[in-house]
């Protein structure tokens, strides 16, 4: 499978502290990866690199052929990387609607589309961002992101703050989102159900890969979870 995003040696840092240390991470047109590991690890700044948001130091990304380390974030997202963020960030003075249009671009992804995935949002696509429940706001961030018309959807934390139920849901939805040829970068601490949907991970350790592979294989090895994991 030929990688879509290709990261070699990727190094981060914020002034003179540096979290990132060497990493190599690849996507594969189609596939679930996730990025592991506890907090502080480097898993946010990782992705932050990635965007754009935090120059790299060192090393290469490489996305759909191209070599986009240095690119101005909106360059990136133009290119087909997508994002859900931490904590959902909806525009909270706009309405469902005009949030889900904000980062529109032609193509796949409509307002209908959306509307057909999370039915929800069309229930309340005149109220505000703010007045929407956790669940709610997670769907709009999705549907955001999916409007800006992605290759790699990068969704950083879904589940976090989320109801057990709403957790099946979202994993589901990734799981539905794949099926029909979006390629995810998950980043989660939930790593059971991560592991559950994933085709390869990875697992962050102190700014580094402390071990990578299929996902199946990582799920069945105890000494993961206990020693990198902390379960």
């Amino acid at each position: 499978m030929s990688a879509l995003l290709d990261v070699r040696g990727l190094e981060a840092a914020y002034g003179a502290s540096q979290v990132l240390f060497g990493i190599d991470l690849a996507i594969g047109a189609g596939e679930v990866v996730t990025l592991l590991g506890r907090n502080g690890m480097g898993k946010t700044t990782t992705i932050r690199a990635i965007l754009g948001l935090v120059p790299a130091r060192a090393g290469t990304i490489g996305f759909a052929g191209d070599a986009i380390a240095g690119w101005p974030s909106h360059r990136i997202a133009r290119a087909g990387i997508g994002l859900v963020p931490e904590g959902r960030q909806v525009f909270p003075n706009l309405t469902v609607a005009e949030n889900l249009v904000a980062t529109a671009r032609p193509g796949a992804w409509t307002l209908e589309r959306v509307h057909a995935l999370f039915p929800r949002l069309a229930e309340r696509a005149g109220n505000m961002g703010n007045q929407l429940s956790g669940g709610e706001q997670q769907m709009l961030a999705i549907g955001r992101g999916l409007m800006g018309e992605p290759r790699l959807l990068i969704l950083d934390e879904p589940s976090l703050g989320l109801s057990p139920l709403l957790v099946e849901e979202m994993f589901a939805l990734v799981g539905r989102l794949n099926a029909d040829g979006l390629s995810v970068l998950l980043v989660e601490q939930n790593v059971v159900q991560s592991l559950a949907i994933a085709h390869r991970a990875y697992v962050l350790e102190h700014g580094a890969i402390a071990l990578s592979g299929p996902a199946a294989e990582l799920a069945r090895d105890p000494a993961l979870r206990r020693s990198y994991l902390g379960l």
